[in-house]
């Protein structure tokens, strides 16, 4: 028996299940397809940063406010989403620290405090003993940071559980371990009907949502040209335990290199790598090097803590580096993709967004010009759903 519903929702990661959670909030009757486990991709490996302020950088205006109302639906967000699943998202407002290295990430970041201050955001200078003072585990040789006291974080392992929790106990559907074979189409390509299963189950549905990450483009049943230019960007992470030992820092720290998220439970995420690797996901022996050096220049008692996992993901990148949320060309075809390393950070507005979509509203001004259509000559990616 075909099954039919008003919204099916390819890809269980931060980005799916916030959106299909917004949409059964709305009363419509929601399906979440996931071909392994909820939050096995890219969410699985992402630290859950929350900083728009410390990402901040020349030329990206119109990316900067975007983050900025990321981080805003932020609170309001993980408190329904925790009163509703009665599961801990791990929100912190943490505040963050980018420190300097050496003198000469000192002088970029005093380039990036000026530009900070330019824009109105809420962040500071400070020297390297000031900072000290506030983290007293960065080592002696930093010149200084910026400190910027509104960011944060939230756990992911905890965002997609309470996600997969709320939607449930809505009413919400989830179908883990099962591909998509197709989509199926009427009307010469230009409607949506529904799609067949790897079971080979055929749904329907209103409204698909392609939230697939870095395999949203290559979904067999797309037309030639509807999908955006979607790419794998590998990015390896290490998790440490502070275990008997003090957490390194209180914040989050960055460095131009580097990050570090020191969770209040003793674990200890660095990250990330950024690698055009295609869809390639091997740990690499130069990468955990690279973030263990890193690390250790500004907070030397990384080198005590306990080795736990390495592991690598692969994020969805564009060509402007920018998320792609809007509705195809194809009726009833919906996009939501291409965040990079800012898919939690987005996701509560962009699950926002696509219930308004869906509901055949408009998105939150923010995301009104992140659509597929602007890129003009758009290209199929690899992998299937």
């Amino acid at each position: 028996m075909t099954k039919s519903y008003d919204v099916v929702v390819v890809g269980g990661g931060v980005v799916g299940l916030a959106a299909a959670w917004r949409a059964r909030r709305r009363g419509l009757s929601v399906l979440v397809v996931e071909r392994g486990r909820v939050g096995d991709g890219a969410s699985g490996v992402a630290a859950g940063m929350l900083a728009p302020v410390t990402e901040a950088d020349f030329g990206e205006d119109r990316a900067i406010a975007l983050n900025l109302a990321g981080l805003e639906r932020w609170p309001a967000f993980a408190a329904e989403l925790s009163e509703r699943s009665g599961v801990d998202t791990g929100y912190r407002r943490s505040g963050a620290l980018v420190v300097a290295a050496d003198r000469d990430d000192a002088e970029v970041l005093r380039r990036v405090a000026g530009l900070q201050r330019s824009l109105g955001l809420e962040a500071s200078w400070l020297t390297g003993r000031e900072a000290r003072r506030l983290e007293p585990g960065l080592s002696p040789r930093v010149p200084g940071a910026l400190e910027a006291p509104a960011e944060g974080y939230v756990d992911p392992p905890g965002v997609v559980a309470g996600l997969r929790a709320a939607l449930l106990a809505e009413g919400g559907e989830l179908r883990e371990q099962t591909t998509v074979e197709r989509l199926e189409l009427a009307d010469g390509g230009a409607h949506l009907e529904g799609m067949v299963l790897g079971d080979g189950a055929s749904v329907r549905a209103e409204h698909v949502v392609l939230a697939a990450g870095a395999w949203s483009g290559g979904l067999a049943g797309l037309p030639p040209g509807e999908a955006p230019p979607i790419r794998p960007v590998k990015g390896q992470i290490l998790s440490l335990r502070a275990g008997d030992r003090s957490l390194p820092a209180e914040r989050l720290i960055r460095t131009l290199r580097c990050y570090v998220v020191s969770r209040t439970d003793g674990r200890v995420v660095i990250g990330a790598t950024t690698e055009e690797r295609g869809f390639d996901v091997r740990v690499t022996a130069e990468g955990i090097y690279r973030l263990l050096e890193a690390a250790r220049e500004v907070l030397p008692d990384v080198d005590e803590l306990e080795f736990v996992s390495a592991r690598a993901g692969l994020r969805p990148g564009t060509p402007d580096n920018a998320p792609v949320v809007g509705r195809g060309e194809v009726d009833g075809l919906v996009w939501a993709t291409g965040h990079g390393r800012n898919g939690v950070l987005l996701a509560p507005i962009t699950a926002e967004a696509l219930a308004a979509l869906v509901c055949g509203e408009e998105p939150p001004e923010e995301l009104a010009s992140y659509g597929p259509d602007r890129f003009p000559a758009r290209a199929v990616g690899a992998g299937r759903p």
